[in-house]
């Protein structure tokens, strides 16, 4: 099958459209009386579960950075970004001071298609954020070429790329002993489960991670579902 041969759930999503299109056009063409691809599964059955981290392992990986680190506050602040506001990589690394707003608790970010959202932040992130731009943004920022307003910076001065950040929360992934398929996108899927089971709407967790589509968000609720019916099977006596 597709699945032993290795394959991404969303590359044997594409082999199924692919063959019910063909067996459409067949029926067309009057060389089938009925499509036998119309049988096959179909891509929600393929979708993957993302994985997601617990809220002891999130604190855990966010006070990992140390002072043996050399931009410790640098790497916190870029960590409580990603699970504080549930953002992408790329949505952390484009975020400007002037979108940063720390008094008021939020964040204005621009996403997919452009569009720009308003993000909660909570106080534990905005200390931290706060304690980065006082003791260490500044002297980053004395090595750059050139002046930009951007909030996470790189020990050359210049605006910290999308994969540094993949490449710092691999690192403290590392230093935590959790799996090595951990990425800043684990800490998104961990944002959203984690509103959801603390009782948040799909509507609201929709609007703070910027899906175009609910149908996007709900993969979530199938997150909780699993975890919920893990501790079930755990504890109750007839799991």
């Amino acid at each position: 099958t597709l699945k032993k041969q290795g394959l991404a759930p969303s590359s044997i999503a594409r082999n199924i459209v692919s063959l019910k299109i063909f067996f459409r056009y067949l029926q067309l063409e009057g060389e089938i009386e009925t499509s036998e691809a119309e049988l096959l599964g179909s891509q929600a059955l393929w979708q993957r579960i993302p994985d997601v981290l617990t809220p002891e392992m999130v604190r855990e990986l966010l006070s990992s950075p140390n002072e043996t680190d050399p931009y410790p506050l640098r790497d916190r602040s870029l960590l409580e970004l990603l699970y504080a506001t549930g953002c992408r990589a790329s949505e952390v690394a484009d975020l400007t001071l002037n979108n940063l707003h720390l008094s008021d608790g939020f964040c204005k970010v621009r996403g997919k298609g452009d569009k720009e959202r308003v993000v909660p932040l909570a106080k534990p992130a905005c200390r931290v954020i706060r304690a980065y731009l006082k003791h260490e943004r500044g002297a980053l920022t004395q090595q750059a070429t050139q002046s930009h307003e951007f909030v996470l910076v790189s020990r050359s001065g210049r605006p910290l790329r999308r994969e540094a950040i993949w490449e710092s929360v691999k690192k403290y992934a590392a230093r935590c002993g959790f799996s090595k398929s951990l990425s800043p996108h684990s800490l998104r899927h961990s944002f959203a489960t984690h509103m959801l089971a603390g009782g948040a709407d799909l509507r609201q967790v929709q609007e703070l991670l910027g899906h175009s589509s609910i149908a996007t968000t709900q993969i979530y609720t199938h997150v909780d579902q699993s975890r919920l019916k893990k501790i079930h099977q755990k504890y109750h006596p007839r799991g």
